[in-house]
């Protein structure tokens, strides 16, 4: 049995082969998902925990679980809240391949999936791409977005400016040209492409500010209470999501569709039918376009086949 920590996880999850491996199973016959399952796991001391199974396979080749854990105190103890390991076996004998790191397949794979959208939904002369938020996916995501366009410029914004010093060296470090955003709104009305990776409960970014043409990214946004967009986004945008049936449940889009601003039918498609789509889904270049990711399950089944492989 084989088995890779971070470190070799990061090293063996290059941003091309990874964005490939992606848009390769999205269309793949016999890839399947069905849907997670969450248990309640009690503790001896503070609230109970979370344990997260996602599994996803390739009929005849690979079957995949990622197994994560959440535990709401461990911030208390100086641990991460969330862990995750991913298992791989053959789907021809059922035999264990192996297991490997889930936190940094997870961020990757996270970060790929959202360079899949841009690279058909972002324009093909995007120059500033603007990264909200500081952390684990906010250099991630900067690093997979420039291997589908080719930046001038990264900016970095976050509540704690020394935190978003911190991520701007590191990218600076990798031979990116990135700087701290100082002004958010400022940033916003520069950026060609936005991808935000935050926790926030009320909107940051504001559609009466967005350029036209621009591409707004969504991943931190998970809850129907977190949100990180205001209604002029969903007004101003053309509304892509990773899945329909995950993606609406996010306050960016489950709260306009309690209010009526929006419909289902609003929707203008999934991540596989943008893969299956033509190299572009924009309109036109003043389209604005936004891509709601909540993360899919073959995502990690991509990710963990191409760490085996």
């Amino acid at each position: 049995m084989k088995s890779f920590d971070a470190a070799a996880v990061a090293d063996l999850l290059g941003w091309p082969e990874l964005i490939e491996a992606i848009e390769v199973i999205l269309l793949e016959p016999g890839a399947e998902a069905p849907e997670r399952t969450v248990h309640s796991v009690s503790t001896p001391t503070g609230p109970d925990a979370s344990l997260l199974l996602k599994p996803g396979w390739v009929v005849g080749d690979v079957i995949a679980v990622k197994v994560v854990t959440f535990f709401g105190d461990n911030g208390e103890r100086q641990l991460p809240t969330v862990n995750a390991g991913v298992l791989l076996f053959s789907a021809t004998d059922g035999t264990l391949i192996g297991a490997c790191d889930g936190n940094e397949l997870t961020t990757r794979r996270t970060a790929a999936a959202s360079a899949v959208a841009a690279k058909r939904l972002a324009r093909v002369d995007a120059e500033r791409l603007l990264v909200v938020g500081t952390g684990a996916l906010a250099p991630m995501t900067a690093a997979a977005h420039s291997a589908v366009r080719n930046y001038s410029e990264v900016m970095v914004w976050g509540r704690d400016q020394a935190k978003a010093a911190q991520v701007v060296d590191g990218l600076v470090a990798d031979g990116t040209t990135a700087v701290v955003a100082d002004d958010l709104d400022a940033a916003v009305a520069e950026a060609d492409v936005i991808t935000c990776v935050t926790g926030a409960t009320a909107p940051l970014i504001k559609g009466a500010l967005l350029a036209p043409g621009t591409h707004v990214d969504l991943i931190g946004a998970f809850t129907p209470q977190m949100r990180e967009t205001d209604d002029d986004v969903i007004r101003r945008a053309s509304i892509w999501v990773d899945t329909r049936a995950d993606g609406v449940l996010a306050g960016d889009l489950a709260q306009p569709l309690e209010a009526g601003l929006i419909t289902l039918d609003d929707l203008k498609g999934d991540l596989a039918e943008l893969v299956a789509g033509p190299d572009s889904a924009r309109t036109s270049p003043d389209e604005i376009t936004m891509f709601k990711s909540a993360g899919i399950a073959l995502e990690d089944v991509a990710a963990a086949r191409l760490v085996f492989a």
